[in-house]
């Protein structure tokens, strides 16, 4: 069994609250292939993470937590990339006008930006000497062939064998491997879910793209869902951040939203 959940909103949509519930529910392995947070807005996770020379989110320990397997945040995501805000100037190394990266780990090791003075606390945390710096997008693109896709295709790997897996997308991206058809697709949203056939929105992702031979960027989830149907949607209430922050009071908070998943994915 295989089950991504995406988002319907950019962000807070609530899909690792959703996904950590249904990783306790299933007795899966939660993954998050991709993630990123940023050095200013969540400089608390920053520092429990670096306090151990670490870089991983929060979204990445919830979902190592909740799973039945013992697994580390980085095992579960591979690739993470540290922003900052970037206010009142530029569009940085890839073209963002309000923030700018400083530092991706992949997989055991890192990347940094070249064209930015890292804060002092990045750099006493991480172990970054023998990091290549990048400069241009022609270069980072050397590099994310180089680093960012082998770990990308491991954790697929990974992904494809497990027994059962809980796949979080990221922002508002449709899905994270291409490679790989889920058996059911949870798209979360503050209040409700809608549950997807995973065949049926494989289908709608391409379409989205345009084909494999037009496909190069990532399809948001609202160009997706406009294409396809959801097998059925349910409400979703609001919890506390007790309840949030214990997988099975989500599981049970959550239940016939689960079970709408499960029944999806199975039939």
């Amino acid at each position: 069994m295989r089950v991504l959940v995406a988002g319907g909103a950019r962000v807070d949509a609530g899909k690792t609250t959703f996904s950590t519930g249904l990783v306790a529910r299933t007795d899966a392995v939660g993954y998050k292939p991709r993630a990123g947070n940023d050095y200013w807005f969540d400089h608390d996770d920053f520092r429990t993470a670096t306090a151990e020379g670490r870089l991983y989110g929060k979204d990445a320990r919830k979902l190592a937590a909740a799973s039945a397997a013992s697994v580390e945040p980085e095992e579960i995501n591979p690739v993470h990339r540290l922003w900052r805000p970037s206010p009142g100037g530029g569009t940085g190394l890839l073209g963002r006008d309000d923030r700018e990266f400083l530092v991706d780990r992949v997989a055991d090791g890192y990347v940094v930006n070249g064209t930015v003075d890292l804060p002092d606390a990045v750099r006493d945390a991480l172990a970054l000497a023998d990091a290549p710096r990048v400069s241009s997008v022609g270069a980072f693109n050397d590099l994310m062939t180089e680093r960012h896709l082998p770990a990308q295709r491991d954790l697929r790997a990974e992904v494809a064998a497990a027994d059962r897996a809980v796949v979080e997308s990221y922002a508002d991206v449709a899905r994270p491997f291409r490679e790989i058809d889920p058996d059911a697709v949870a798209v979360v949203e503050p209040g409700r879910v809608r549950v997807y056939d995973g065949e049926r929105y494989a289908k709608g992702c391409a379409v989205a793209s345009g084909g494999p031979a037009a496909g190069q960027l990532e399809e948001r989830v609202d160009d997706v869902t406009d294409l396809v149907d959801p097998a059925t949607e349910a409400r979703l209430p609001p919890l506390s951040a007790e309840a949030r922050a214990d997988p099975r009071s989500v599981a049970d908070a959550y239940d016939h939203a689960y079970d709408a998943v499960l029944a999806t994915a199975f039939e």
